[in-house]
This record gives structure tokens, C-alpha cells and sequence, in this order.
């Protein structure tokens, strides 16, 4: 079969200098921002994956510490108290029902913070977190989850054996949710970096 002359117009042409100038850009900033933002490893639990894409990938929740956060109603939560009754630092338990709030993510003492945003109205405003009734503040969860693609050949760390914690290294933007670099298992105290690519 014979191909003749591919003609490009300068239409065509410009269009794909657009494209290309496109994708740099955004590649350029996911590269500035991994090595410029702060990292943090943090604790991620494997929730059902929704992209109707193909490809392997974990859709992981990440928990984050909701500690410095001033909920909506004292009455959401049991703080810890002294012998005289008075409220003391340190980490609260929810009660009696879950609440959820939208707060900026950063990086305090290697943990991943969130801070609840106050007096905004804007429901795209940061990232939303959410807390289960009983649990301690610094165990929230990011409301959206994180998807981290693995390669066809390696083998998924899921499901997790008992005594096994999945963890996740990200990087904290400015703006946005996370971004993920690298997955590590915590296998009885024990550290153990995966390689899934």
C-alpha cells in the first residue's frame, strides 16, 4: 500500500505546538511542586475504586490529623480534661454523631494537619474531611480518595495481612489534594517500601 505526502497545515501545526506547550506546563508544575512542597508519609486505607478508566490503581483514603480544628459544636466532641475538670490539650474523641468540614492540609512535626476553614461558604474551598463518631481527631480522613497506579506486573499489597498498616508518601500543595510518590508497609513495627511500578 502506498502513503502519499503528509501535508501539515499551519493550523494543524499550531495546534500541536498548543498541546505540547500544554502538557509541559502542567508536567513542569507537578515536577516544581514535588520538589518544592513538603512531604509527609501518612496512613491510607484501600476504599473501592470508581474511575471508569482502565489500568491498576489502589483509591486510597488518607487520614490526616483534624486535632487543631475548631468544630462546629463543642457538644461533637469529649475532650480531655484534668483532675479539676478543666479541658487540657491533646487529642479529642468525636461523639456522638460523624462530622465532616472542608480544611487546608499542611505538614506539622511529619504529620499531615488539616485546619478547618472558618466562615467560608464555598463548598470547592479546600479539602473536606470527615471524622467518625468514637474516633480521635488525629485518625480523620480526607472525604476524596487518593489513587496511586501500579504497574501490570507487580503484585497489589492488598488485601492486607493482620498486623499490616498501609502507608503513603505525598507531597502537600499549595492548593489541591495531595499527591502521591510511594507506598510503604508497616508489617508488625517492621518498614517495608513497596516498589509497584
Amino acid at each position: 500500500m502506498k502513503i502519499g505526502r503528509v501535508n501539515f497545515s499551519a493550523a494543524s501545526l499550531v495546534l500541536l505546538v498548543f498541546q505540547l506547550a500544554l502538557v509541559s506546563t502542567i508536567a513542569a508544575k507537578y515536577l516544581y511542586q514535588r520538589w518544592s512542597c513538603p512531604r509527609v508519609w501518612t496512613r491510607a486505607a484501600a476504599v473501592d475504586p470508581e474511575l471508569p478508566m482502565r489500568g491498576r490503581y489502589l483509591a486510597l483514603q488518607l487520614t490526616v490529623d483534624g486535632c487543631q480544628s475548631t468544630l462546629p459544636s463543642a457538644k461533637n466532641a469529649n475532650f480531655p480534661r484534668d483532675v479539676n475538670g478543666a479541658v487540657k490539650p491533646g487529642s479529642y474523641v468525636l461523639r456522638p454523631q460523624d462530622v465532616d468540614f472542608h480544611a487546608n492540609l499542611k505538614v506539622v512535626d511529619n504529620t499531615l494537619v488539616a485546619v478547618r476553614l472558618e466562615g467560608t461558604e464555598d463548598s470547592n474551598a479546600g479539602e473536606e474531611v470527615v471524622g467518625t463518631a468514637s474516633s480521635p481527631c488525629n485518625k480523620m480522613q480526607l472525604a476524596s480518595s487518593t489513587d496511586f497506579f501500579i504497574s501490570d506486573a507487580a503484585q497489589s499489597p492488598l488485601p492486607l495481612k493482620p498486623g499490616q498498616e498501609l502507608w503513603i508518601e505525598v507531597t502537600v500543595p499549595p492548593k489541591g489534594p495531595p499527591r502521591p510518590l510511594q507506598l510503604a508497609l508497616k508489617d508488625n513495627g517492621a518498614w517495608k517500601p513497596l516498589n509497584l511500578h
